[in-house]
């Protein structure tokens, strides 16, 4: 027989507010990117398929640098946290899972960097 409440049985058990921390920054991504897709999107499709100076004058405008660089960052972000949920749902093998996770980073990190830095090299270009 134990004395415990049920609190005290299960306290150290899970990976308790972790989930919560998860799904406000899901959230709050989310909401952010309404804007900054609009806000990336319009400009950028007036630009898709013109000449390679409109491309580069386009993004050396200090604004739409910043909302694409912002958009990619964001919006890497948001994917990562998706797929993470993804991966943590649906692979039940814990290697096979550790793996995943670490490849889900890594995929975000290198392609939202990468396009990151494409935005602020051309923005800082000339």
């Amino acid at each position: 027989m134990s004395f415990k409440t049920s609190r005290a049985r299960v306290s150290g058990l899970g990976a308790s507010g972790e989930g919560t921390h998860h799904w406000w920054t899901q959230r709050i991504t989310s909401v952010a990117l309404v804007p900054l897709t609009i806000l990336f999107v319009i400009p950028f499709a007036r630009a898709l398929g013109g000449p390679h100076g409109d491309v580069m004058a386009l993004y050396a405008n200090p604004f739409h640098a910043l909302v694409a660089v912002l958009f990619l960052a964001v919006g890497f972000h948001h994917l990562a946290h998706g797929v993470q949920v993804v991966i943590e749902d649906y692979v039940h093998g814990k290697g096979l899972r550790t793996a995943l996770l670490l490849g889900n980073t890594m995929f975000c990190f290198a392609f939202g960097f990468a396009g990151i830095f494409a935005v602020l090299k051309i923005a800082f270009a000339g």
